[in-house]
């Protein structure tokens, strides 16, 4: 049935009024909505700085959590939606909140403490994985990205305390070197070079070229800060509270560890289901118009609960993937306004507008990433 409304659709129509809706919520972009990222930013910092004021303290998971929490706001918030430009139409604000700002220079490590590099942050997610949602050419499709792994003849429980482990992890075992090696190849286009295809041992070997930019440019840069530097700043701290300074050094880097494993299984959980699962689409073929375009971001994307700023903060604003995709220089304070629109502009055409708890999704993007279930794909035109 769905498959038969994807076909139906007037594309030409269909991108008018969501046009429509672009120009009514987006129009009057001003002040308030830089206050409410400021105010959304605040929260962010709220969250770390108590969290690191009392990790030093003892090993616990509540300042993990905050230390974590803080370190997903940062990214998926505040330089994803900065980085999209988002922010850029609003006159007056400092440059460090717009996209030509944002993680430049130095800045890097205040804006951008990550795994990954800005620069290819920007060509993997805001240039491939947006414009080629649900295609070959999509680097972060869930289903084709384990197909291999789908296949194999392993217990049902292996594979998930498999995936676990993934999830723990996978902003630098998967996210740091997948968008380094598509910035790569970018750089390798622009000087005329053949394609070449970097195996994950290349870009894990220190001795190759893109491997060593993994290194050095990567995982050597946020391992120090995040695991040397800022526990060591906590030695002083110990010595005059007389709990001794290895002691809270040590504390803050078992809390900076856990907080690590909580970001890696937060954000997994929040971006890794976003385009995932049995009722979801993904293409054979690129889209040839905006309409086309507009509408396999609702057929190939699904919500989570939204409403308020606290649902939307624990969510880093990725709840409203849907509208995000059709729109990702949205600011943060304008999705609670277009979501309603484009649902209700999805009712009136009879398009399915997927919209779950988070859960739910995390339940259908395990059962694809195990070979239990698989994503649709649209009949071709007879």
């Amino acid at each position: 049935m769905t498959q038969h409304i994807y076909h139906a659709i007037d594309r030409d129509q269909f991108a008018q009024d969501m046009d429509d809706i672009r120009k009514e919520v987006l129009s009057d972009l001003n002040m308030d909505d830089f206050r409410h990222l400021k105010k959304i930013e605040r929260w962010g910092r709220i969250c770390s700085a108590i969290g690191y004021g009392t990790a030093w303290i003892i090993p616990n998971p509540v300042s993990a959590f905050l230390i974590s929490q803080g370190n997903v706001t940062r990214w998926t918030t505040i330089a994803h939606h900065i980085n999209h430009r988002a922010y850029d139409k609003i006159e007056g604000i400092p440059q460090r909140y717009t996209s030509k700002g944002v993680a430049k220079g130095n800045r890097r490590f205040i804006d951008w403490l990550e795994w990954m590099l800005p620069e290819a942050w920007d060509k993997e997610h805001n240039d491939l994985h947006h414009y080629n949602l649900g295609e070959e050419a999509d680097p972060d499709q869930v289903e084709f990205n384990t197909e291999t792994f789908r296949n194999l003849n392993m217990p049902q429980w292996a594979r998930y305390v498999f995936l676990g482990v993934m999830a723990s992890t996978w902003k630098f075992t998967y996210y740091a070197p997948s968008t380094l090696v598509e910035l790569q190849h970018s750089e390798d286009k622009k000087i005329g070079l053949e394609p070449v295809t970097y195996s994950r041992a290349d870009t894990w070997n220190p001795l190759h070229p893109v491997g060593r930019k993994l290194w050095t440019h990567c995982l050597i840069p946020y391992a120090s800060i995040r695991f040397a530097l800022i526990p060591l700043l906590f030695m002083p701290v110990g010595i005059v509270t007389t709990l001794g300074g290895a002691v809270a050094a040590t504390n803050v880097l078992i809390n900076s560890l856990l907080a690590e494993v909580i970001t890696n299984l937060h954000t997994f959980l929040v971006i890794g289901t976003n385009h995932v699962g049995d009722d979801l689409y993904v293409f054979e073929e690129k889209a040839t118009n905006k309409g086309e375009f507009y509408l396999r971001q609702i057929f190939g994307s699904t919500n989570f609960q939204t409403g308020t700023d606290k649902i939307d903060f624990l969510q880093g604003w990725l709840n409203y993937q849907t509208e995000h995709h059709i729109w990702p220089e949205m600011p943060l304070s304008r999705y609670h306004i277009a979501q309603p629109k484009v649902k209700a502009l999805c009712e009136k055409y009879g398009i399915p507008y997927a919209q779950e708890s988070v859960f739910k999704r995390l339940s259908k993007t395990l059962d694809v990433m195990t070979g239990k279930t698989s994503m649709i794909r649209p009949l071709p035109v007879v």
